[in-house]
């Protein structure tokens, strides 16, 4: 009898456990989604104090302007680097921190855009999106070469970077409709547990690139660098049709530009939610040099 009454209770604390526990994992994660984006964001404002600290010991200051293109990857384009490539445009300030390293902050807008069917890896469910992109961002640099603008000797070389950055963006269909507010995977409605988006994001920017000094003032850079983000929304694109395709109405917006081929089901695939989306940049960027100590210091060096 004991016995019995024990392996009872014991049945019951199991059952109390296996609701439980779905819960307190739940909570957990919204808990530490919450810190990652607080802890996050100071890790953006502590960049830009970083940069501004190492200012104040660098030997020179570059600023410039960049020019080139933008493009992206994700749920629309899988894999192929510069498709659908679009104009960009940006602000940049270099601190030389000596002959092999530096400081570097930016600022780049430009646009993505992708339509599946200009996909041939993925299927064509008449899925498009185009968005404009602000992307700030601080980096360090490493020369391979010693190289300083304005020297006779040390006038190029190849560089790496890394960093932290902030973006926002806005995906629209073609025809300019904003896609967010409408809720196209059920957002809006709650469907699957989903909420809506931020249109903002913390990205890891990297990449490689040249630089070549023109004149004892001008330097001429060509770079390449590509945007980690933690967000599989930059195309709208990320998990499954939450409407019945036979069900939708051709004069809602939210219903079409959802499943725009009206022949999906709810929980069939739109997207692959375990890999985030990426967005690129590259192009030329034009700098003019900027003593920032007295030449009586001698802070050349040599250079």
């Amino acid at each position: 009898m004991l016995i019995s009454v024990y392996r009872r209770k014991n049945m019951y604390e199991i059952a109390k456990k296996m609701i439980i526990l779905p819960l307190k994992i739940q909570r957990v994660l919204q808990v530490g989604n919450y810190w990652m984006k607080k802890y996050l964001k100071k890790a953006v404002v502590l960049a830009t104090i970083m940069i501004a600290s190492h200012s104040i010991s660098a030997q020179t200051m570059e600023v410039g302007l960049f020019g080139g293109g933008s493009y992206y990857l994700g749920e629309l384009n899988t894999a192929m680097h510069f498709s659908e490539t679009q104009l960009a445009f940006g602000l940049l300030a270099r601190f030389n921190l000596n002959a092999r390293w530096a400081i570097k902050a930016g600022y780049n807008r430009g646009l993505i855009k992708s339509d599946d069917s200009r996909n041939a890896a993925i299927p064509d469910n008449g899925l498009n999106f185009q968005s404009n992109l602000n992307d700030i961002t601080a980096v360090a640099e490493f020369n391979f070469l010693e190289y300083f603008t304005g020297s006779k000797k040390n006038y190029f070389t190849p560089y790496i970077f890394g960093g932290i950055g902030f973006f926002t963006f806005n995906p629209q269909s073609y025809d300019g409709i904003d896609l967010q507010p409408l809720g196209t995977e059920g957002q809006n409605v709650n469907f699957d547990g989903r909420q809506p988006y931020n249109k903002w994001g913390i990205s890891i920017p990297f990449g490689f690139g040249f630089k070549y000094s023109l004149s004892d003032r001008f330097g001429l850079g060509v770079e390449w660098g590509m945007r980690k983000t933690f967000t599989d929304y930059l195309d709208d694109v990320s998990t499954s049709y939450y409407l019945s395709g036979s069900d939708i109405d051709p004069n809602n917006n939210l219903q079409v530009l959802s499943d725009p081929d009206r022949n999906h089901e709810p929980y069939m695939q739109r997207g692959d939610e375990t890999k985030w989306d990426w967005f690129n940049f590259f192009g030329v960027s034009l700098t003019y040099k900027i003593n920032l100590k007295s030449r009586l210091k001698c802070n050349l060096e040599g250079w």
